[in-house]
């Protein structure tokens, strides 16, 4: 039986194919003499341009066990002038795994992103790839946080559990906490070295006590679904079920979703109902992604 590598360096191969085929020499900056029996590029030229031997390149398209390097993956990238989605493909095929930098434009939360947060009828958020809270529902807004009622520098879901005072009046913070920094360490593995996700740590390091004691402790925990409760001033005792979803068009984009329980959902509903409309938001919010 074929093993999923051997899948994987075959589609590898053959994707290489195709993308070389629709380049011509001219368009790679190369100069022809003479005519060819295919107007796209020959594995040698490939191989020119990307400064590697014909014979490893031929290799790689062959689906030999052969490994390439993040540098070569790029210069493959742009010398075969791939997509932003080809470029994740490329990745994914030759390394098992998407390159670390899915969003170089930035997080952005389209305006249909924003009509789905408003549909929902459960508290429900977006957060971006260091856990920056980009966009929220009003019932979340109403019955959990509402983060626009902080500087935009403290919306952050780490920031808010061990930095925001509101944190601790929801109940259980100890266990709440340990689990969000655990769970956060692996995004953190994902990304090491991004500037924005170290400026992030050190500032919580000097800012809390518990985060400075419990971060090196290395501790993880994936990120799937799991019961939650918190305290709410006007509603008491709400209980229920947090999942998290990444979006296919950017998966560093994730919508976070608490679905109550029937008898909490019908308090939150009603406080929400009773809390004063919000102002209009935007249609859609940018930031830009730290590096």
């Amino acid at each position: 039986m074929i093993s999923r590598d051997e899948v994987r360096l075959r589609e590898l191969g053959n994707f290489l194919r195709t993308r070389r085929a629709r380049i011509t020499p001219e368009e790679a900056g190369l100069i022809v003499a003479g005519r060819r029996r295919a107007p796209g590029l020959r594995r040698e030229d490939v191989a020119l341009l990307a400064g590697v031997s014909a014979t490893w390149y031929t290799w790689l398209e062959q689906a030999r066990a052969v490994k390439a390097s993040i540098q070569l993956l790029e210069n493959l990238a742009r010398i075969l002038k791939l997509s932003s989605i080809e470029r994740v493909q490329l990745f994914q095929l030759a390394l098992g795994r998407p390159p670390s930098d899915l969003d170089p434009r930035g997080e952005e939360v389209s305006p249909i992103m924003l009509r789905l947060l408003d549909r929902i009828d459960v508290p429900a958020t977006i957060v971006g790839r260091r856990w920056d809270i980009l966009a929220s529902n009003r019932i979340y807004r109403v019955s959990f946080f509402d983060f626009e009622s902080v500087p935009p520098q403290e919306r952050n879901l780490l920031w808010f559990f061990f930095v925001n005072p509101v944190s601790r009046g929801l109940g259980q913070w100890e266990k709440y906490a340990y689990e969000v920094i655990a769970r956060f360490r692996v995004d953190f593995g994902r990304h090491a070295g991004d500037p924005g996700f170290v400026e992030l740590v050190e500032r919580l390091e000097q800012v809390s006590p518990e985060f400075a004691e419990w971060w090196p402790r290395q501790d993880l925990r994936p990120l799937v679904e799991g019961k939650f409760e918190w305290n709410h001033p006007n509603a008491g005792l709400i209980a229920g079920t947090h999942i998290t979803m990444a979006f296919s068009e950017n998966p560093e984009l994730r919508l976070i979703a608490i679905v109550p329980e029937a008898d909490s959902l019908a308090k939150l509903r009603a406080i929400t109902n009773q809390a004063p409309s919000p102002p209009p938001k935007l249609a859609a919010v940018k930031k830009t992604a730290r590096r």
